[in-house]
């Protein structure tokens, strides 16, 4: 890659696209500067007018149990409460999805927000299902954001504890069946969360676990639950659960809990309460297997969609020698020759969600309104990506395979059209080629150059190359 070459790579792949500014800080910091900015970010760089509009929400400081108590649905509703509760329901969503759009469109910390959206789809939650959606937000602030360029093994803990995941996989319900407790919704074991736990959070498909040891993880979360709300509210609500706890909705509860000794992955795991889940969660995330399905995702969404071995080897590596330190991944990942190599430049599909938020971004949209950013989020849902809205735990795929066909490109090109009108004043076209970098080719340029010029803005978002990074 050329020098110019080196920051398009560099803007498209560690943030959601370039911002009119961006090429000019790149510059000013060299690209070293510009990513060492990134893997260190600091909150003192947020813009002022997002924190305005994200202070203005009324549901992100909230805990999951307090989030219970004020929105969750009312028990043998009225028709007047049913009506209430669906206007609850409309501000959870709407102030869910604005948060992240808006984060991912105007926080600087660019590498911040691209490495949120990957754990999330890692940790994937659908907020479509059951009471998820009360929680979605909470689930992001607290259990991916803080841990996005942090330590794997914080983020595995967390999200195991938070009640968005335990709600989602069912470990809520997993409950010892020689329990007094074992009945109703508590009815035995239930195996959802520790075979995903397994299979998509730590080890991969065929990271080397076996049914036994399915059954076994099963054994150690019993007992692992959430509390829905205050008691106050639980009593209201009909649900059965008297334990308090300290706002964050996980909840222990022992004597749902199968004490006897197990085995995971040929480790011994004496008998006891909580701390057997602790240990099982410290053997997966220290895992070899672990190493290499993380260095896998980690290159696939950074480098090409079948990354090579020998990166991907050398970053599992890195991962078990600095006790899963993502930062010290992705930096090393950011230094390798693979990463630089013009092979690979210009060679990603963008999903529905890294092409919206580039064309946006590259336009320079900032501080929308409500109006522009649920334009955002319907083109979104139009383009099949909806926000939280994966259903399978595996969250949205990163590869050209699952986004790259002939409906889905008319529907981008047709959608373009509507971001552009999201920004007033309108860059002329030379402006948005100079944010973009010199990647259009000669017959893109050509058929701009001579189209008019209210519609070249829409060309170049919607041509061949800016579907790539």
């Amino acid at each position: 890659m050329d020098s110019s070459q080196k920051i398009t790579h560099i803007l498209e792949r560690l943030s959601l696209g370039a911002r009119p500014s961006d090429r000019q800080q790149v510059n000013q910091l060299g690209i070293d500067g510009y990513i060492q900015a990134q893997l260190n970010p600091s909150d003192n760089g947020e813009l002022a007018s997002l924190r305005r509009t994200l202070d203005g929400f009324s549901t992100l400081d909230l805990s999951p149990v307090e989030m219970f108590d004020r929105y969750s649905p009312t028990r043998n509703p009225s028709d007047a409460q049913r009506a209430n509760d669906r206007e609850k329901r409309r501000t959870v969503l709407h102030e869910a999805k604005h948060f992240r759009i808006r984060q991912a469109l105007e926080n600087p910390n660019q590498l911040k927000e691209v490495m949120t959206d990957f754990w999330f789809n890692h940790f994937n939650v659908f907020i479509g299902n059951n009471l998820t959606h009360l929680w979605t937000v909470s689930y992001e602030r607290t259990a991916i954001r803080p841990y996005a360029l942090g330590r794997f093994r914080d983020m595995l803990g967390a999200t195991a504890k938070h009640p968005a995941m335990s709600l989602y996989l069912d470990n809520w319900r997993n409950t010892d069946p020689q329990s007094s407790r074992a009945k109703g919704a508590y009815k035995g074991l239930n195996e959802n969360y520790a075979r995903e736990l397994m299979e998509l959070h730590t080890l991969g498909v065929d990271g080397g676990y076996t049914q036994a040891d399915v059954e076994s993880l099963t054994r150690i979360l019993t007992g692992w639950g959430m509390t829905r709300g205050t008691p106050a509210s639980r009593e209201a609500s009909g649900s059965q659960n008297n334990h308090q706890n300290d706002g964050s909705g996980f909840l222990f509860e022992p004597e749902r809990h199968d004490s006897s000794n197990k085995t995971l992955l040929g480790q011994a795991i004496p008998g006891g309460g909580i701390e057997e889940g602790e240990r099982a969660l410290d053997i997966l995330a220290q895992h070899p297997s672990t190493a290499r399905h993380i260095s896998y995702k980690l290159a696939q969404y950074f480098v090409a969609d079948v990354p090579p071995d020998g990166l991907v080897n050398r970053l599992a590596d890195r991962f078990l020698s600095t006790d899963g330190s993502i930062k010290a991944v992705l930096q090393q990942l950011f230094e390798s020759d693979e990463f630089w190599a013009d092979t690979h430049y210009q060679q990603k599909f963008k999903t529905p969600y890294q092409y919206i938020l580039s064309a946006a971004r590259a336009l320079g949209v900032e501080n929308p309104n409500d109006t522009s950013v649920d334009r955002l989020i319907g083109g979104l849902d139009q383009l099949g990506m909806p926000v939280y809205g994966c259903r399978t735990p595996d969250g949205y795929a990163q590869v050209a395979s699952v986004w790259l066909n002939a409906d889905a490109m008319l529907r981008r090109v047709n959608y373009v059209r509507l971001v552009v009108g999201m920004k007033d004043p309108k860059p002329d076209s030379g402006t948005l080629v100079e944010t973009l970098g010199s990647q259009f080719s000669a017959q893109t340029m050509n058929v701009v150059n001579n189209s008019r010029s209210e519609m070249q803005l829409a060309l170049l978002l919607g041509s061949p190359e800016m579907m790539y990074r």
